[in-house]
């Protein structure tokens, strides 16, 4: 018998290895880790939900027990492999369409719920963390403007600089001149400030 468990902050391979090695040092069996949930080889009857709530949260991971906010999460965790995936995938995907099929819901159930919940839209949170993704490859330094609008579906490089700037309030080019340093984790964008909702 086996049980999932969903996880909220979960946004990255690192993320996934912790949150293993925490539920395996409580000694559950996992069978397999994904970004926001972990199946573990036990009856959900055998599971300490306290403590593995205890030892998530030491490593700033939160057990979700609540149906929305599973699918919150959800949503979270599909825009963020959307927006981190070859650029080919982000051409020529539909937002809707692409988390509709992924979680297997209606699209507006998936829109009403999330604003309800979050405060701001689905497409806020997606243009969000494009710019987080711009960030962190402007300070890679390895691809021009240009080649950064094209792989995240930015239809030219001048769409891709207003939209930073009225996210930001600065130009690309003055970000990676400061080097990069007001990037934000990826589980707390759309919390950091009012003006980003």
């Amino acid at each position: 018998m086996e049980t999932t468990l969903y996880i909220k902050n979960m946004v990255c391979g690192r993320c996934q290895r912790v949150v293993r090695e925490e539920l395996e040092a409580l000694g559950m069996p996992v069978s397999e880790v994904q970004l926001g949930q972990v199946t573990v080889a036990l009856p959900e009857a055998q599971i300490d939900k306290a403590q593995v709530k205890k030892a998530l949260r030491q490593s700033g991971f939160e057990l979700i027990n609540n149906r929305q906010a599973r699918l919150i999460e959800q949503i979270k965790t599909a825009i963020i492999q959307l927006v981190h995936q070859p650029e080919h995938l982000l051409l020529s995907v539909n937002l809707s369409d692409y988390l509709a099929e992924v979680l297997q819901q209606e699209y507006h159930l998936l829109s009403t719920l999330f604003s309800a919940t979050e405060g701001f839209t689905i497409e806020r949170f997606y243009i969000l963390q494009k710019v987080e993704r711009v960030k962190e490859l402007l300070v890679y330094d390895e691809l021009s403007l240009k080649e950064i609008a094209y792989r995240l579906g930015y239809s030219s490089p001048a769409h891709l600089s207003n939209q930073f700037k009225k996210i930001t309030g600065l130009t690309p080019s003055y970000f990676k001149s400061i080097g990069g340093v007001k990037r934000s984790a990826l589980d707390q964008i759309g919390r950091s400030s009012p003006s980003q909702k």
